[in-house]
C-alpha cells in the first residue's frame, strides 16, 4: 500500500508561529502527494482540497484509487494539519486559500510540465475550486478540465453555516483518539455511515498533542472567525459572487449531493445542472454534509469521473 509524501509550498502572507508568538511575512502551506505512476511528473494532476475543518488525509482512500494514474495533491488548507497558522485570522477566507493553491500549481509546474489538470474539492475546497475554474485569466498551468463538487455550491443554507460556525475553534480536549473519535463522530454525523475502522483513519490527522497531556484539535481555533463575522446580508453578496463564478466554469463539473444536506439544497443542485457548466448531478443516499469519499461507491463515482469513465 503506497503512502504520501508531505511537501510545502511557500505562499504571501504572515505566519504566526504558535510556539513562540512570532511573525514571519509569509507562511509554508503543506501537501501530501501520491503518485505510483513511476512518474515523479506526470503531467495528469488531480487536486483535492479539504473542508473547513479537515485537512488533507481526508482523501487517502480516493487517492490511492487515482495515484496510478495521475500525481494526487492533497494540500492542507493554511492553519489545518501541517500548513502553518496565518498571523491575522480575516485571511482564512477563499482569496488567501486560492493565492495559495496558485502557488502550489506554479510550483508543480516547475516539477514537470502539467497538461491536464482536475480538481476535486470538498465544501470549502469546492467554493475554492469555484474561485478558480471560474476565472479564465488566472495564471493557472493549465485549465481545469475536470471539476468534481462535493456537496457545495453558490447557495449555501444560512442555518447550516451558523451551525457550523458554532462549533469550529472551540477548545476541545481529548485523552485518547477513541475518545476523539466518539466526540467528532457526534458532531459529524452528516458524513455518513463509516466502519469503526474508517472512522478513526478519518480522526488520526486531526488531532495533535496538547502541551499539557492529551489531544486536541489539528487547527488554528481562529479559522472560524471570519466566519462567525459574516452577517447573512455578506453570505447574499458572497453567493451572489459564486453564482458568477459558476456560470464562468468551462470545466467538466460533477456535483455530489448528500441527500440529507443542510449546506446544499435540492433546488441548488437542480440550478447547478441548468446554469453554468450544467453539473453531472449525483444524489447520495443516506449521508447529509458532506461525503468523505471514503465508501466504495462514493470513490468509484469520482474516480470513473476524474478518468473519463463514467
Amino acid at each position: 500500500m503506497i503512502e504520501p509524501t508531505l511537501n510545502y509550498v511557500t505562499c504571501p502572507g504572515a505566519a504566526q508561529q504558535a510556539s513562540t508568538g512570532s511573525v514571519r511575512s509569509d507562511h509554508r502551506m503543506a501537501y501530501w502527494e501520491w503518485n505510483a505512476t513511476g512518474n515523479p511528473a506526470h503531467p495528469h494532476v488531480v487536486v483535492c482540497v479539504h473542508g473547513l475543518t479537515r485537512q488533507g488525509r481526508d482523501f487517502d482512500v480516493l487517492a490511492r484509487a487515482l495515484a496510478s494514474h495521475a500525481r494526487v495533491i492533497c494540500p492542507d488548507v493554511a492553519g489545518r494539519g501541517q500548513s502553518e497558522w496565518l498571523a491575522d485570522p480575516l485571511h482564512y477566507a477563499v482569496p488567501q486559500y486560492a493565492m495559495d493553491m496558485l502557488l502550489l500549481l506554479q510550483q508543480l509546474q516547475q516539477q514537470g510540465p502539467i497538461t491536464t489538470l482536475d480538481w476535486v474539492g470538498t465544501s470549502m475546497g469546492g467554493l475554492i475550486g469555484m474561485g478558480l475554474a471560474g476565472q479564465p485569466q488566472l495564471p493557472l498551468p493549465a485549465p481545469i478540465r475536470r471539476l468534481v463538487l462535493n456537496d457545495v455550491g453558490p447557495s449555501l443554507e444560512w442555518a447550516a453555516l451558523q451551525r457550523i460556525a458554532s462549533y469550529v475553534g472551540q477548545p476541545v480536549h481529548f485523552d485518547n483518539l477513541e475518545q476523539a473519535a466518539a466526540s467528532l463522530r457526534v458532531i459529524s454525523a452528516g458524513f455518513g455511515p463509516h466502519t469503526d475502522a474508517q472512522w478513526l483513519a478519518l480522526t488520526a490527522p486531526m488531532l495533535k498533542p496538547l502541551p499539557e497531556g492529551g489531544l486536541g484539535l489539528h487547527y488554528d481555533p481562529a479559522i472560524g472567525v471570519a466566519l462567525r463575522a459574516m452577517t447573512e446580508q455578506d453570505a447574499a453578496r458572497g453567493e451572489a459572487l459564486i453564482w458568477q463564478l459558476y456560470d464562468q466554469i468551462k470545466a467538466k463539473t460533477l456535483l455530489l449531493h448528500g441527500a440529507q444536506s443542510d449546506l446544499l439544497t435540492a433546488a441548488t443542485a437542480q440550478a447547478m445542472q441548468q446554469r453554468g457548466p450544467r453539473a453531472q448531478c449525483v444524489t447520495l443516499e443516506n449521508v447529509g454534509h458532506a461525503p468523505t469519499l471514503v465508501a466504495a461507491d462514493q470513490v468509484q463515482v469520482v474516480r470513473d469521473f476524474v478518468l473519463g469513465r463514467e
